[in-house]
């Protein structure tokens, strides 16, 4: 091969437009509390601070909402992470400020819109 060939051919490999492919974002996902009257606000501020490290005012704002809406979102992220968060919530245990208590709070995922 002749050097004047080896040099064009090496020139249409650099011409070549580079491919990359392109990430798709994860869809994410809601973390859901929902309200309940077996669980003290106290309940539900401690268990919101330990989980996702809420500082106390959104703590408090988020079980404020759950009391008065009837849930809360206290977490979007992607699926995995979600479920974690969800079953996290689920075996936080009994709040042991009411003696009927049983278990602990109920939590949901919904897909987050936008």
């Amino acid at each position: 091969m002749s050097q004047a060939q080896n040099t064009s051919d090496s020139n249409q490999r650099q011409a070549a437009p580079v491919q990359r492919t392109q990430r798709k974002e994860l869809p994410t996902f809601n973390v859901v509390l929902l309200d309940d009257n077996d669980h003290t606000h106290d309940y539900v501020i401690d268990m919101l601070q330990r989980l996702f490290a809420h500082e106390h005012p959104t703590a408090t704002a988020l079980a404020q909402a759950v009391d008065s809406r009837g849930r809360a979102i206290v977490c979007t992220t992607h699926k995995e992470r979600a479920e974690l968060k969800r079953d996290q919530i689920l075996a936080f245990g009994c709040d042991y400020r009411i003696p009927n208590c049983q278990a602990s709070m109920r939590a949901v995922l919904e897909p987050a819109v936008g």
